[in-house]
C-alpha cells in the first residue's frame, strides 16, 4: 500500500463520488479548506459532471467510480451516492489505501456496515459517516448543557423527525428496498438516532421493540416535489412511518419516531425531548430553522428555573468534512475512527426492522449485536 500524500507532508488530494446535493456539499467543503485539494469527481450524469468540473476547476472527471479509484493519487474520498453503493465503494477505496467519508446511512444493513469497518481496520485508514445533524447549533448547546449536569442523569428521551409529505420521489431508489435498505427509519431516522445517542452519552442498547407502517406511499400519496429525481420505476417497497422503543443497559430509554408521510401538520419537524433527574430539555425544529432556542426545564414549585439556550452557528457538512480531515491528519488516532459509530447505528436500525418484522422485542448481546 502506497504512503499517502498526508504522510509525505503534501496537500491532501480529495475526490468525491456522487454529484447530487450531498456530493456538492462535500466538494465545497474540501475546496474551502487549506491543505486540501479537490482533484476529482465521479458521477453518471454527464452534463452535471461537466458543469461541476468547470465550476470547481477540475480535470479529472469520471463516470464509473471504479475508474477514479483505479487511477489512484487520492488520499481521501467522500461517498455521496445511493445507499446500495456505499459498501462496495468504501471497501474498494479503503483497500486502495484511501481514507473514506461516507454519507449516511452507513450501509443498507449492519452486515454491509461491518464489512466497511473491517476494511478500514485492515487497511489502517479512517472511515467516518457524515452525521451532520449532530453538528447543528441547537444540538451543540444542548449537549453542552447535558455534559455540564443541567439535567442530572437523563433517563428518558423522545426523538423524532416527521414529515407531512416528504417521500423522496415515488418510484426512485429511495423507495426500492434492495437499493435503499428501508424507508424513513434508515434515511432520516438514522440522523435522529445519531443525535439522540450522542446527547445521551452513547449508552449500550439492551433491547429494541419497533413497528413500521406503509399506508400512504403504496397508494401513491406523500411524495415530495423537491426530490422528483432518480426514478427507477420501482414499486413502493418500504415503510412510510416507523416507531421504536429502545432500552439501554443503564436503565435509560428512548422512543424514536420518524415518517416520510403522515397526516399531521405540514412541513418537516424534528427534535428531541429529554427527561433527567434534575431537569428536562426540549428542542423542536420546523422546516430546518436554525435560530429556535432550546428549552431547559429545571427547579420545582415556586423556584422554577426554566430558561432558554441560544443555538450557536450550525456546523453542517463543512464541520463534518473538517473533522474528518483533522482525523486523517492525526495518524495516531486512525484506529479510533474506523466506522464504529456508524456501525453501531446500523446494528440498531437492523434490530428495529427485525423487531417490526417479527412483531416481538429484539435483545442485543454485550457486543451490541442482535442475539
Amino acid at each position: 500500500m502506497k504512503n499517502s500524500a498526508r504522510e509525505l507532508g503534501a496537500p491532501l488530494r480529495a475526490g468525491v463520488i456522487g454529484i447530487g446535493w450531498a456530493g456538492q456539499a462535500h466538494m465545497e467543503a474540501y475546496q474551502a479548506m487549506d491543505g486540501v485539494e479537490l482533484v476529482a469527481i465521479a458521477g453518471m450524469e454527464e452534463e452535471v459532471r461537466a458543469k461541476l468540473g468547470e465550476s470547481f476547476g477540475l480535470k479529472r472527471l469520471y463516470g464509473p467510480w471504479q475508474e477514479m479509484i483505479a487511477d489512484g493519487e487520492l488520499d481521501v474520498i467522500s461517498v455521496a451516492v445511493p445507499t446500495f453503493l456505499h459498501a462496495p465503494i468504501a471497501v474498494a477505496a479503503l483497500e486502495a489505501g484511501i481514507h473514506v467519508l461516507s454519507e449516511k446511512p452507513m450501509a443498507r444493513t449492519a452486515e454491509e456496515a461491518l464489512s466497511m469497518a473491517e476494511a478500514a481496520r485492515r487497511a489502517g485508514r479512517v472511515l467516518e459517516v457524515a452525521f451532520n445533524h449532530r453538528r447543528r447549533g441547537d444540538v451543540t448547546v444542548l449537549k453542552q448543557a447535558i455534559d455540564a449536569g443541567e439535567l442530572g442523569r437523563p433517563y428518558h428521551a423522545r426523538a423524532f423527525w416527521m414529515r407531512r409529505e416528504g417521500i423522496p420521489s415515488l418510484g426512485s431508489w429511495f423507495t426500492n428496498q434492495e437499493m435503499s435498505g428501508g424507508g424513513p427509519l434508515i434515511d432520516i431516522g438514522v440522523h435522529v438516532l445519531d443525535y439522540a445517542l450522542h446527547l445521551l452519552g452513547e449508552p449500550e442498547v439492551h433491547s429494541v421493540s419497533a413497528v413500521t407502517h406503509s399506508e400512504l406511499g403504496v397508494r401513491g400519496l406523500g411524495g415530495s416535489d423537491w426530490a422528483a429525481r432518480q426514478n427507477v420505476n420501482s414499486a413502493y417497497e418500504v415503510e412510510d412511518l416507523a416507531s421504536a422503543l429502545i432500552r439501554f443497559d443503564n436503565g435509560a430509554s428512548l422512543i424514536l419516531e420518524t415518517s416520510w408521510a403522515a397526516y399531521r401538520a405540514s412541513g418537516d419537524e424534528f427534535g428531541i425531548t429529554l427527561y433527567g433527574t434534575d431537569g428536562g430539555a426540549e428542542m423542536r425544529v420546523v422546516d430546518y430553522e436554525t435560530d429556535v432556542p432550546v428549552k431547559i426545564f429545571s427547579g420545582e414549585g415556586k423556584e422554577l428555573a426554566d430558561h432558554e439556550l441560544t443555538p450557536v452557528a450550525n456546523g453542517n457538512h463543512q464541520a463534518v468534512v473538517e473533522t474528518f480531515i483533522a482525523h486523517v491528519r492525526d495518524q495516531g488516532s486512525w484506529a479510533e475512527h474506523d466506522g464504529s459509530i456508524g456501525l453501531k447505528r446500523a446494528v440498531i436500525i437492523d434490530a428495529c426492522y427485525a423487531s417490526a418484522t417479527s412483531g416481538s422485542e429484539v435483545l442485543m448481546d454485550q457486543q451490541g449485536s442482535v442475539k
